[in-house]
């Protein structure tokens, strides 16, 4: 039980990582026009190129919030909290804490990797299921984790399940781990490329990276989600690029090789 707010541990798990989405998106937003000069795209190009409006966009993704808290209270149900080790009244110790943190990271990028690159080759799934996610073809932070509930289901749900029960954390630990990977997430779509933004400086998994991914001629390359980009560069599908200046203000990901429509 979480004193300070008279809530369960559980309960926080459930709902930090929603509360996090929307202040994180929410944070860019009021920064607004002083971003301009640091967007992967233009105001007018999102307006333009996306196929979805804003509203739509937003009533999906609080639906989808919505089934995530109800379907991770259950899961808390079902596995009992993972909770051995503060069930005994010995908290689990820091290297132990790391250690789940980085086991956790590896099987929902394994996970998210090969089911993503899977609906999106399948032509039934990707057009009636994955590409509502890239009907955003300028990506923006409150647009993150706009899908289908099919989707949602299979990746955000069942990734975030096996991660949580196969590291064995407990559901204190994952209110750290969800609500990180959460702005890690929101991070990556939000093609703004900030100076001293510590997730482009650690992480090769970027809203670079990702950008390229939802344009059309990078869908079928960096399908690696959320943290590394181990598995494209092992199986072949990674898309090296270039970031380079628009003349009217802000950047630009360029592909350094051919993109193969095949």
């Amino acid at each position: 039980m979480s004193a300070g707010l008279g809530l369960s541990d559980e309960i926080l798990a459930a709902l930090m990582p929603v509360v996090v989405y929307w202040v994180y998106a929410g944070m860019y937003m009021v920064l607004g026009s002083s971003c301009d000069n640091y967007r992967l795209h233009s105001k007018k190009d999102q307006d333009e190129m996306n196929l979805v409006s804003r509203g739509a966009v937003v009533k999906g993704v609080l639906f989808l919030h919505i089934i995530q808290v109800i379907t991770a209270l259950l899961l808390f149900v079902v596995t009992g909290g993972n909770d051995t080790g503060a069930s005994a009244g010995q908290p689990a110790s820091f290297i132990v804490i790391a250690r789940q943190l980085v086991v956790a990271m590896l099987i929902m990028d394994t996970y998210h990797y090969f089911l993503h690159r899977f609906i999106f080759h399948n032509k039934f799934l990707y057009k009636y299921i994955h590409a509502r996610h890239h009907r955003l073809v300028v990506p923006y932070t409150f647009g993150a984790i706009y899908s289908h509930p099919l989707e949602a289901f299979l990746s955000d749900t069942i990734g975030g399940s096996l991660a949580f029960v196969l590291s064995g954390m407990s559901p204190r630990t994952s209110i750290l781990f969800f609500s990180f990977a959460t702005i890690k997430n929101v991070d990556d779509h939000c093609g703004i490329l900030l100076p001293g933004n510590p997730f482009h400086i650690f992480f090769r998994n970027n809203t670079a990276y990702h950008d390229l991914h939802h344009q059309l001629y990078g869908g079928k390359y960096n399908f690696s989600q959320t943290f590394f980009v181990m598995w494209d560069r092992i199986l072949g599908t990674h898309m090296p690029y270039s970031i380079e200046k628009r003349e009217e203000g802000g950047f630009q990901v360029r592909p350094t090789k051919d993109c193969k429509e095949d």
